[in-house]
């Protein structure tokens, strides 16, 4: 209907034109999304990171004496891409140079070849020296340093392998970090104990970025009070050194031992160690100071899930920290059947087929604090048996569910089970473990990296909510009110709740506001009328919502940011949930979707709004704008259409 004709209709006639308009955005949409499925039935779009992944890709290729190969001058060709305008390198797009990914960018252009008497390198070098110099980077990019003959591994933080003999009754062993920083720090411990070097040219070296002399005894950034637990942990550290100078190191053939044992026991069905690009780095670092051939078939492995992960596109060549198959076909499964896809159809039925195929049926690391429980669930990437997690499980039970196909599948029942023993003590779930709580240990020198803890999160909380509630689970029964009250305890002052795996109050205040619907919580109490009050107030004037990654570091800028589809659609996902059909707010959300779509039936997004390590590490998920849409439009389109009768 024209928009002249539109403004004269009556009422009714304006919204039924609207909610066609609503429909035809949904059918183009999802026809897009189909498009995308592979021939298998699952769905996969690219998994993009910051820069710190061509980076160590080509450090490590200087590791193996190959920073020669073509493809290096591929990777060197997108970190220039990525270069600030200060010289610096940014951990997410809009964000400001952040120093361990600027020393890194930077160490990786000298190897490719770039001389630090050009202009790019010296606007990059002068701002590294202005954010304190390649001192100042996190103990993980130390490591790199060492590596390549830029530091001693004095100036590194202690690692020691022998923790992989603590049992799981001691205060600190591997099983009380979460499960990212055990595949990272397993190997690393290893490639500490070993300290391999590789002495490069020093052409290719970076002591242009030391404020001081690089063998200057190690410190840390910022000197710790004098009683308290870093200082405990950095005087350990201290003694740890000495020890290893004189020698004193009794342990260290046995725990080296059960360390590479360790990991190649999870080498077993996975793509590579917890299926994510450090652990996979590490990795081939190991099998190096093993003495691995490069033509052994473990070697080859080990080097092809790394190669599995990048994207060549003309002269630019990057890679991706992991794959997110089994997340990105559930929640395409979701958006395509909200938006009006019949669940008995042939693209439904293979989607399915494929994710119950990837059930996990072998124990994981989770069994050390979710015992007597049945294996179930389901991982996010391709092959990772040994990392199943809550957030991918709960996706997929609502796939299952909303596609009519959870019906009489001994799958579900078991991954109920799975996440109801997940639970942890204080009501909430984590992503892949219990109770990975302890503070303390984030005081260790080398758990600078944001990550070393998996505790309770109110958007993993709040989705486990929504899936149960799909297999009959309420308000009342006893994990369910532990859980809500666990949320209720995390409500932010303003009404938001924190989003630990996507950016960020938006992310988890649309979570809650709809886990706790569909679980059967009042919505009109106090706590989700602040929630939705915040949603509200933190629309853009163009009718959508964004957040910067910023507000992870700066919670006043909380809701903040440039309109994204992704992030409009959470808000109205939580709004809809909340029963705000009708609501003025609702109504300019959709039409922001509407008006954002292109011709093709896809919608543009340039901002990351996933989240790996808040503070650290930030994600785009390639096809978030597009199955995330389709959800609110599909929804909208029902409740709209019921509420009008």
């Amino acid at each position: 209907m024209p928009a002249s004709t539109l403004r004269h209709a009556r009422p009714n006639e304006q919204f039924a034109a609207f909610l066609d308009a609503v429909r035809e955005t949904a059918d183009r949409g999802r026809t897009a999304l189909l498009a995308q499925q592979k021939d298998d039935g699952h769905w996969v779009g690219e998994l993009e990171g910051d820069t710190i992944l061509e980076s160590e890709f080509i450090l490590l290729l200087a590791f193996l004496g190959q920073e020669h190969q073509p493809r290096v001058r591929k990777i060197a060709n997108y970190l220039l891409a990525k270069q600030l305008p200060d010289g610096g390198w940014p951990n997410f797009p809009g964000g400001p140079s952040e120093i361990s990914v600027s020393v890194k960018a930077y160490f990786a252009l000298k190897i490719a070849g770039h001389a630090a008497d050009e202009p790019l390198m010296q606007r990059a070098a002068a701002t590294i020296r202005k954010l304190g110099g390649a001192a100042a980077c996190n103990s993980f990019t130390r490591f790199y340093l060492a590596l390549l003959g830029q530091i001693s591994y004095d100036n590194c933080p202690t690692v020691p392998v022998e923790m992989v003999l603590l049992p799981r009754w001691f205060y600190f062993n591997i099983y009380a970090m979460s499960a990212w920083s055990r595949t990272i720090v397993v190997p690393l411990a290893v490639v500490n104990a070993y300290r391999p070097v590789r002495e490069l040219p020093p052409a290719m070296g970076v002591r242009e970025l030391f404020l001081e002399d690089p063998a200057t005894p190690w410190t840390p950034t910022v000197k710790p009070p004098r009683f308290s637990w870093a200082n405990a942990f950095l005087k350990i550290d201290t003694g740890l050194k000495f020890a290893e100078r004189i020698g004193f190191t009794p342990f260290r053939r046995w725990a080296l031992r059960k360390a590479v044992a360790w990991m190649r026991e999870r080498f077993a069905s996975s793509d590579g160690l917890g299926a994510i690009f450090p652990p996979m780095i590490y990795t081939v670092v190991v099998l190096k100071c093993l003495g691995v051939p490069e033509t052994d078939p473990e070697y080859l492995w080990a080097m092809k899930q790394l190669d599995d992960l990048a994207i060549e596109e003309g002269d630019t060549l990057r890679l991706q920290p992991c794959v997110s198959p089994v997340w990105d076909t559930a929640l395409s499964l979701i958006g395509a059947t909200d938006a009006g896809q019949p669940g008995d159809s042939a693209e439904s039925t293979a989607a399915v087929a494929w994710l119950l195929d990837k059930e996990v049926r072998t124990p994981g690391d989770w069994v050390r604090t979710a015992k007597r429980c049945e294996p179930g669930g389901w991982f996010f990437e391709y092959a990772n048996a040994f990392y199943p997690d809550t957030d991918d499980t709960s996706m997929v039970l609502i796939a299952l569910s909303k596609s009519g196909h959870a019906k009489n599948q001994p799958a579900v029942q078991r991954a109920v089970n799975w996440l109801l023993a997940m639970q942890n003590s204080d009501g909430g779930w984590a992503a892949f473990d219990r109770n990975i709580n302890k503070e303390i240990l984030t005081k260790v020198p080398f758990a600078d990296h944001n990550a070393m803890l998996d505790p309770s999160c109110p958007d993993i909380s709040a989705r486990i909510l929504e899936s149960l509630s799909h297999y009959g689970h309420r308000v009342g029964q006893k994990h369910v009110d532990a859980a809500i009250a666990f949320i209720a305890r995390t409500q932010e002052a303003d009404g938001s709740w924190f989003g630990r795996w996507g950016v960020n109050y938006v992310y988890g205040t649309w979570q809650v506001l709809a886990g706790l619907s569909a679980i059967g919580f009042d919505m009109t109490a106090p706590m989700a009328r602040r929630g939705v009050r915040w949603l509200k107030e933190n629309q853009n004037a163009d009718g959508g919502w964004g957040e910067t990654c910023r507000s992870y570091d700066d919670p006043s800028l909380a809701g903040q940011g440039e309109s994204t589809p992704s992030q409009t659609a959470w808000a109205l996902l939580g709004l809809l949930a909340a029963g705000e059909t009708d609501s003025p707010e609702v109504r300019a959300g959709i039409e922001y979707l509407v008006g954002e779509q292109n011709a093709d039936g896809t919608w543009t997004e340039e901002p990351f709004t996933g989240t790996g390590f808040p503070k650290v590490f930030y994600l785009k998920y390639h096809l978030y704008a597009h199955y995330f849409p389709l959800m609110a439009l599909g929804r909208y389109a029902q409740l709209a259409a019921g509420d009008r009768g």
